[in-house]
């Protein structure tokens, strides 16, 4: 349907390769014989063959880059080269030792899919040659320093020119695939891209695409240089399979009237009709599936049916789902990438049918699709294939020709954080000068409005002549790997002393797929098992989004205390015995445990990542709340116990549902009847509820927006000021206040309120930690003062500089009291020269001066002085030992104290180490060690907002009580 043209160019230029009808441009007609012909005098490059293979287009495409080319777009269209210019281009141009090469695609799915087509083709492991590199959820990065051909998602080619600039295009071939999806990360990575080009232009460019609009990539590049023009016909080869497409009136295959369904579905001439399809529409799409299922006698030959939303994929397969002849598959971003690529298995037994979103737009060719109800290309490329097109051919083709790009339709607040707090020398102070160079930019005003905002939460702070400098606040926001808003929620929660269930609730937010199961295709029994887990009925106005997050917090939270404490205690019982503990025998245990709990186990692990990597960012910009931290909820809660009883079997008519995330076989199976899993007011649930609605109100007037952008689905569709005047009259909008909000913006019949809350009222500073000066002895007496009566151990201080230092410190504190006084000095003790401080807790060779049940504080000192220093081993056998001497009685309780720079605290992962032995990081402030003449001595914060400085970590023990202890199962220890 798309008009298709071609360009090349070169001498620093732009190259532009082409496939389709030069009649529908204005460049110049080329006889159907001499498939490429270069104008304005240069080398001519062709074949005197009628027909031509996708090799030898591939191969001119090749010779032509070793010429001149700086920059190439290559569009497929519907011939040969289509189904093969994604993991073909990238092999030829390394056959011609064009490597490295690196080729981003928009969506997981076509990463991982393509790399292994072509590690395949290439008899190579994934990691080796090829190698690929995807993002949350499923953080993964198979490359090597051997990959020759790397292929990424936008959105990591992206993070990576922000973090490292140039040196992220240390390629000789960059490829940016499927360009005409027009992605906001594809977007802006093409912008920097040809930043980058116009200064240095040592790599090579192409552009790929079935449907690019090529005369707008040929203005947008022509500031580069000279731009020639050359257009490739679209020539059937031999092997190009036929496509037939059918419109609406299909009434004659299927002897039905499809007038009425055209004038309800088809309404009017414009192109923008709602995504809701009517049951007639499921229905005829139903029968149509039917027909071609009957008609076609090969049952390799597959269907791929296009829909625009998850709920019409539920409504479809809801249709198909008992058809025992068809296998079905879904594809949508909210499906585990390794659970989509079973889409790309062939079927034998049954017809393979794939209902999709436009995911399946991407470039993979689904083998054996012969079928298809929307795109042409996505059909014929390995079979003769019938497209079908469920709307009249006036209402089709009143579709524009390229899509709109997605950054028209954003506030543009996250990408101008992104943009000012770059490091990339292709970035700039004032994100309005990036922005206005993307190839269709946006509105002047948009961009204002994101930047206004910026300023107004502190984020940003206006620069002198011009421009905007980031804040401490906009450091820290832009450093999360998450959202803007699901950023802005965080950290509210960490203000408000809710950290730990903060940064899961963001990412909850943003992530595909989420703990708790969701059966596809049932939403009553999706409902069911949520309510295992929350009950939004225990709620008052509490919408069903938050419902999901509020559930699935407390699926993880369950998780964790039910299932990770008990498989933590065994293993410290196995520790105290000098026994192993079978990794493998957990992990199926586990799996099990999830699978009676409708849980899905990869997603739970995928949060626990994105967990520690947050908790890992904010220890290197130390904001202020990292001073007194409150332990999850889920560990405040000593009287919680969950115990499984009789699985139950599911009622029939669930039967037959889909999970999303798992094979069909998980839910005719049994499950805990112990329901609900979690009782309404576990968890803390009362208390997380009331701060997320708080947080949604002062974000609410905060951001002045009425419908957030979340990576779930969710988009922002209004940008304006609150109508929160003149509305006394009105009915408050129940949607307004919701994670999701008000689609209706000032067009809402309803008021949009926000009582006395105002924007000062609500606004304020994320400040940082403040320095260890010029009060620098505020940490030392923080560490003799306080907690319990009882003895002070210090560990591993070789040359006794800091235990001289807390000696001197009581003495030099006026403000002691004396009772304070005597009580530190008498019960401060030291020990030296052990060079392995995890020894101390289970040998003899180190007697401590009082009994280990009179300890109350263990200060465990990184001593760099002495070069004494503590590494990922030491510390984990430390926290150990510490714990089973707790578990087993001898110990009954003790603080620990890590004194460590945070650079380090955040490499060796110290808070995840103390919490797999059940110490929970509850205080952590910078120290002053200029005494010591240790470096860093004060905290040094850089001018991007994070800090390098020694830090007094202070960590609690939180005994899993709903894990069952018995202390008889620990080795015995001595006292």
């Amino acid at each position: 349907m798309t008009k298709t043209a071609g360009v090349l160019g070169r001498d620093g230029a732009i190259f532009v390769l082409v496939d389709g009808d030069p009649s529908s441009t204005n460049l110049p007609r080329i006889p159907h014989f001499l498939p490429i012909s270069i104008s304005s005098g240069a080398s001519t490059c062709g074949v005197a063959e009628q027909s031509f293979s996708s090799d030898l287009f591939v191969d001119c495409c090749v010779r032509l880059l070793e010429i001149s080319w700086n920059a190439l777009c290559l569009r497929g269209a519907a011939t040969c080269v289509a189904s093969r210019k994604s993991s073909m281009i990238p092999q030829f141009l390394l056959e011609e030792n064009l490597e490295p090469i690196m080729c981003t695609q928009p969506r997981r799915f076509a990463v991982v899919a393509i790399a292994q087509r072509v590690a395949h083709s290439r008899k190579s492991m994934l990691g080796q040659e090829v190698g690929y590199h995807i993002g949350h959820p499923n953080m993964k990065n198979l490359t090597s320093t051997r990959s020759k051909i790397v292929f990424k998602t936008a959105g990591v080619m992206l993070e990576q020119i922000r973090q490292h600039g140039i040196a992220a295009l240390q390629y000789k071939v960059i490829i940016l695939d499927e360009i005409h999806e027009r992605s906001v990360e594809s977007d802006l990575v093409l912008a920097i891209i040809k930043q980058f080009m116009m200064e240095k232009s040592d790599f090579k460019l192409v552009l790929m695409s079935a449907t690019v609009d090529s005369t707008r990539y040929v203005d947008y590049f022509k500031d580069i240089g000279k731009v020639e023009l050359i257009t490739i016909p679209s020539i059937p080869c031999t092997n190009t399979f036929q496509r037939e497409v059918h419109y609406l009136g299909i009434d004659n295959m299927l002897k039905m009237d499809s007038e009425s369904l055209s004038t309800k579905y088809c309404v009017g001439e414009h192109f923008k009709t709602d995504a809701v399809l009517s049951p007639d529409v499921y229905h005829l799409i139903h029968t149509l599936l039917l027909h071609i299922h009957q008609s076609e006698p090969d049952t390799e030959r597959s269907i791929l049916v296009f829909l625009p939303t998850y709920h019409a994929l539920e409504e479809q397969w809801a249709r198909l789902s008992g058809c025992s002849t068809l296998k079905v598959h879904i594809l949508h971003r909210s499906i585990d990438t390794d659970e989509a690529l079973e889409t790309m298995k062939a079927s034998e037994s049954c017809r393979k049918v794939i209902l999709a979103t436009n995911m399946a737009e991407s470039s993979v060719t689904i083998p054996g699709v012969a079928y298809a109800e929307q795109r042409k290309g996505r059909t014929g490329r390995t079979c003769d294939g019938q497209i079908f097109r469920l709307v009249t051919e006036p209402f089709y083709n009143a579709f524009p020709d390229h899509e709109s790009p997605a950054i028209s339709m954003l506030s543009l607040r996250d990408q101008a954080l992104m943009i000012c707090c770059a490091e990339s020398i292709a970035m700039h102070d004032d994100p309005t000068v990036l922005l206005q160079k993307i190839l269709n930019p946006p509105e002047s005003s948009v961009i204002k409005d994101a930047l206004d905002t910026l300023v107004q939460i502190d984020a940003f702070q206006p620069a002198f002549p011009g421009g905007y400098h980031p804040r401490f606040y906009g450091y820290l926001l832009d450093s999360l790997p998450l959202s803007f808003h699901a950023s802005v929620l965080t950290l509210k929660f960490g203000e408000m002393g809710y950290l730990h269930e903060g940064i899961l609730i963001g990412i909850m937010l943003d992530i595909q797929p989420l703990p708790i199961l969701q059966p596809f295709g049932d939403q009553a029994l999706r409902k069911k098992i949520r309510d295992d887990y929350f009950d939004e009925r225990t709620f008052q106005q509490i919408s069903k989004k938050e419902a999901t997050v509020i559930a699935n917090l407390r699926a993880y939270q369950f998780w964790q205390r039910m299932f990770k404490d008990k498989f933590r205690l065994e293993y410290l019982t196995n520790v105290s015995k000098n026994q192993e503990s079978n990794a493998y025998e957990i992990l199926k245990v586990e799996q099990e445990w999830c699978r009676l709990h409708n849980l899905v186990l990869k997603a739970l692990n995928n949060i626990s990542k994105i967990y520690d990597n947050i908790m890992s960012t904010l220890h290197r910009f130390r904001p202020q709340f990292l001073l007194e931290i409150n332990p999850p909820k889920y560990l405040q809660t000593s009287e919680f116990h969950h115990e499984c009883r009789d699985p139950e079997l599911l009622e029939p008519e669930h039967m037959t549902s889909l999970p999303l995330e798992t094979d069909s076989s998980h839910l005719d199976s049994q499950r805990c009847a112990a329901i609900p899993y979690i009782s309404a007011t576990d968890f803390g649930a009362t208390d997380i509820v009331n701060t997320l609605m708080k947080v949604i109100e002062k974000m609410k007037i905060e951001l002045a927006v009425t419908c957030v952008d979340y990576h779930d689905g969710s988009s922002e569709t209004y940008r304006g000021p609150l109508n929160n005047l003149s509305n006394a009259s009105k009915r408050a909008c129940k949607f307004f206040l919701t994670l999701k909000g008000c689609r209706n913006g000032d067009s809402c019949s309803f008021a949009h309120n926000l009582g006395s809350l105002s924007s000062s009222s609500v606004t304020s500073k994320m400040n940082p930690e403040d320095p260890p000066w010029p009060q620098a002895d505020i940490g030392w007496r923080k560490l003799v003062t306080g907690g319990e009566n009882g003895h002070i151990l210090v560990v591993n201080d070789k040359n006794l500089k800091f235990s001289s230092q807390l000696h001197n410190m009581v003495d030099i504190t006026p403000d002691l009291h004396l009772a304070e006084r005597n009580l530190v000095a008498n019960n401060l003790r030291k020990v030296q020269n052990v060079a392995d401080p995890s020894h101390l807790t289970i040998g003899d060779e180190h007697e401590l001066p009082v009994p280990w049940t009179r300890l109350k504080r263990i200060i465990l000192v990184d001593d760099y002085g002495s070069g004494s220093t503590l590494n990922h081993h030491v510390l984990q056998k430390f926290f150990e030992n510490i714990a089973i001497k707790i578990l087993s009685g001898p110990l009954s309780s003790v603080q620990i104290i890590l004194i460590m720079s945070n650079i380090k605290f955040v490499k060796i992962q110290v808070e995840k180490l103390a919490r797999e032995c059940f110490f929970v990081l509850g205080e952590s402030f910078l120290l002053n060690v200029a005494p010591l003449k240790w470096f860093p001595i004060m905290g040094i914060r850089q001018l991007d907002g994070q800090v390098a400085g020694q830090v007094a970590y202070v960590f609690n023990m939180h005994p899993p009580s709903g894990a069952g202890i018995r202390r008889g199962d620990f080795a015995t220890q001595e006292n």
